[in-house]
Formats: C-alpha cells, sequence, structure tokens
C-alpha cells in the first residue's frame, strides 16, 4: 500500500488554499484519479529496477502523480511536470514544495506538442491521451527518442473534452505504435475503463 509523507499532506491542503480554482484543483483528488495513478505506479514496479529514474509528466495539471511517484519506492531521481494550462504551475510546485527545494521537481508551463527536451529523460508520462487525436498523438510520439520507456493512459469516457477516447484497450494498444515491455491492462473505475500500456517505441 502507498504510504504518504505528511509533509506533502500539509503541502497539499497549502496547494488547495492558495489555489485561485478550489474546486478544480479538489478535482484532482478523486477517487478515478487517485486509483488511476497508483495503478501507474504498480504497474511500474514490474520494470527491472536499473538505476534512478529522470521522469517527464506530460499534462501533470495539478502535479499529485508527481507527490505520488517520489512516496513510491520506485527509483525516481528527479521530475519535471509540464502543462500548457498557465494556472497549473504554482499550484503544482507548492503539492511539491519539499521536492522543489531540493532541486528534485519543477512544473513548467509547457505545451507537449512544442516541448523540445524529451532526449533528457529516461521515462515519458502521458496520462491524458483522450485529450490528444490520432494526428496530435502520433505527432508528439514523433518527438520523443526511440529508447525513451513511454508510460501511456486513456480512457472510454465520453465527454466533450475528450477529443479521442478509445473503444477497448486492443485499440488503445494499435493505435498507441509501441511494443509493451509491461503487458497491457485496464482498470474498471465507477464512471469509466482507464487502459495503460509500459512500452517504447517501435
Amino acid at each position: 500500500m502507498l504510504k504518504i509523507n505528511i509533509q506533502d499532506v500539509l503541502f497539499w491542503m497549502d496547494a488547495i488554499r492558495q489555489s485561485d480554482d478550489r474546486y478544480r484543483t479538489l478535482e484532482s483528488f478523486w477517487k478515478g484519479q487517485i486509483n488511476s495513478k497508483v495503478w501507474l505506479i504498480e504497474q511500474l514496479k514490474k520494470l527491472p529496477r536499473a538505476h534512478s529514474m529522470d521522469i517527464l509528466i506530460c499534462g501533470g495539471w495539478y502535479g499529485v502523480m508527481a507527490t505520488l511517484l517520489f512516496n513510491s519506492d520506485l527509483y525516481v531521481n528527479r521530475i519535471t511536470s509540464i502543462d500548457i494550462d498557465s494556472k497549473c504551475e504554482n499550484t503544482a510546485n507548492t503539492m511539491n514544495k519539499q521536492y522543489e527545494i531540493a532541486g528534485r521537481f519543477r512544473a513548467v508551463t509547457q505545451d507537449m506538442m512544442t516541448y523540445k527536451d524529451y532526449g533528457g529523460y529516461d521515462m515519458i508520462i502521458n496520462t491524458v491521451c483522450e485529450h490528444l487525436t490520432t494526428e496530435q498523438y502520433n505527432e508528439w510520439l514523433n518527438l520523443i527518442p526511440k529508447d525513451k520507456i513511454i508510460v501511456l493512459q486513456s480512457n472510454d469516457y465520453v465527454i466533450p473534452e475528450h477529443v479521442n477516447p478509445m473503444k477497448d484497450l486492443n485499440q488503445f494498444v494499435s493505435q498507441s505504435k509501441l511494443y509493451p515491455i509491461v503487458e497491457p491492462s485496464e482498470l474498471q473505475t465507477e464512471k469509466y475503463k482507464r487502459f495503460m500500456i509500459v512500452g517504447k517505441k517501435q
């Protein structure tokens, strides 16, 4: 079971109190959001533990994924969290304040489609694939060097902001254009199924 450092919980509370949109910030703690992130960490434990990883999170939102990774027993060196929404940066840095102070975390306002430093990381995490059209996803994937571990999540939840929900896990695997290094899997949440692939470019 994942245990959270009490200092991180206190910084989470600071981030919520200081947020310009507290309700939106609290959405990042919904049961489906947290369960999906914990599930991601459990899947990553199946990878060989070679060395401490530098991780880039695309669409990192308010930085909760980063905090959970730092609290896991995975070998995490540093994490950069990028999001196109400028309102996320300060909140994410507050959520991960002790790691920011230690030089292990930074949140950056950046579009993943124009980010230039994918080569500087061992692992790239993108849990917002449902927000990318197929064309955008292919363009994004072309930015990533072949030797990187790529972690993807999508879902079958049909709402207007999800421009590319998946029908099932098989469709997601096919469209990902990755060869899996961990068995692709799915997670049933209260409202939708979430799909996950850990792999490398073919």
